[in-house]
């Protein structure tokens, strides 16, 4: 019996660590898309062919939200940012002067979450690895490696782009007390509607103006500060929502247009931060030990 208990509170656990970001297809859809933009980009060719990866990759860390303990706890809170918690302060540029700030309000920095601080840093991640292609640019395990990377960061960029990750309201309006007042469950709805209807990413990435960003970290931030200012309306067309488990719903016109809206800026966002990456790599520079102590040049194919 304790066996049985103990099994069906993981399941409930994985279940309920799921339901919180656009639903893996949706991810999967978003993340093609972002690659598909990128086809008549200076990026290298292994990345623009490697939306099979990227996308596979993009669904990851939903997945590490329902590991064990020590993981569900940490990666929990990469994945939102609740910014009434923050009271109108600006945010620092770094994970540790945020941690700082959140102190000084009294606040747990793991309540308040990491979404921002999470894109940047994979960004960066990225960028390292593109810098060691730039290398070795036939070493297939790099290339392997960019593309996890660029999996990764995809998930979180794609978290951002939802209005509802980075708000306390982010399962309903909430009162003074963290109590649901209304429309709990609205999440959901808003995380399946791009895998219920089955957005096309080749169409999602049609036409779209793909640049990098001058400032990382301020341009992460506005985008984070344009989508909150969206909170309210999705909770304008919280009851035009289908439920969650609804295939190819039929949509208010509204509706299709709004979600379209966030499907396309989360899109250009994710591919916006490749190339980002891609233009920071150029200047990086590695320690003298690199490639020195072990050896980068392996151009066999994998096995």
């Amino acid at each position: 019996m304790k066996r049985l208990f103990t099994s069906l509170l993981v399941i409930l656990i994985l279940i309920a660590n799921l339901g919180l970001a656009w639903w893996p297809n949706g991810h999967v859809i978003l993340s093609k898309a972002s690659v598909y933009s990128l086809l008549e980009s200076d990026m290298p060719e292994f990345f623009r062919t490697g939306e099979a990866m990227i996308a596979h990759c993009s669904v990851d860390p939903q997945i590490l939200r329902s590991g064990p303990l020590h993981l569900r706890s940490t990666e929990r809170p990469e994945h939102y940012c609740d910014y009434e918690l923050l009271r109108g302060n600006k945010l620092p540029e770094t994970r540790y002067e945020y941690i700082q700030l959140c102190n000084q309000l009294n606040v747990r920095p793991e309540k308040v979450g990491f979404l921002i601080y999470t894109v940047a840093e994979w960004t960066e991640r990225l960028a390292v690895a593109f810098t060691e292609h730039r290398s070795y640019p036939n070493n297939p395990h790099i290339q392997q490696k960019c593309l996890v990377y660029a999996g990764i960061l995809s998930h979180y960029a794609q978290d951002m782009s939802q209005p509802l990750h980075l708000t306390i309201h982010y399962n309903g309006r909430v009162d003074k007390n963290g109590s649901v007042t209304s429309n709990k469950g609205i999440h959901y709805k808003v995380d399946a509607i791009i895998e219920n209807l089955d957005l096309n990413p080749k169409k999602l990435a049609a036409d779209l103006e793909i640049q990098p960003f001058d400032n990382l970290m301020s341009s992460i931030i506005t985008m984070s500060h344009a989508r909150y200012r969206e909170v309210d309306r999705v909770y304008q067309l919280a009851d035009q929502f289908p439920p969650e488990k609804e295939k190819h719903p039929s949509l208010e016109p509204e509706v299709t247009n709004f979600v379209h809206h966030l499907a396309t800026l989360a899109t250009q966002f994710t591919a916006q931060l490749y190339v980002t990456a891609w233009k920071t790599s150029q200047d990086l520079k590695f320690p003298e030990w690199y490639g020195t102590d072990f050896t980068r040049e392996e151009s066999r194919e994998l096995k």
